[in-house]
């Protein structure tokens, strides 16, 4: 089994900064790559951004230029520097790891952008 854990979610005001982390735990033997996807109220999920193990990231265009994930691949945790919120980031996070071929999800973490 694997489990993937978020945290760092929160409420922020518009133009703030948040970090989510999440960590893979478990019977891990190889980490394909990471991401994060988010569901905002009403929406589908959406893919926010995603890193390889080879260090090939993708993002949404919603988010380009202003988050960054990053990944420390020893610890088996990937990270989302989020900047320059804007409302329309409001939404529940979600991390997920693709290992042996399956994608596993995490449990989600709200992020709130309002002033």
């Amino acid at each position: 089994q694997v489990q993937v854990v978020e945290s760092g979610g929160g409420l922020v005001q518009p133009g703030g900064s948040l970090r989510l982390s999440c960590a893979a735990s478990g019977s891990i033997f190889s980490i394909l790559s990471m991401g994060w996807h988010r569901q905002g109220p009403g929406k589908q999920r959406e893919l926010v951004a995603a890193l390889t193990s080879a260090g090939i990231a993708t993002y949404a265009d919603a988010v380009k230029g202003r988050f960054t994930i990053s990944r420390d691949n020893a610890k088996n945790t990937v990270y989302l520097q989020m900047n320059s919120l804007k409302p329309e980031d409001t939404a529940v996070y979600y991390c997920n790891a693709i290992i042996s071929g399956r994608r596993w999800w995490g449990q989600g973490t709200q992020v709130t952008v309002s002033s």
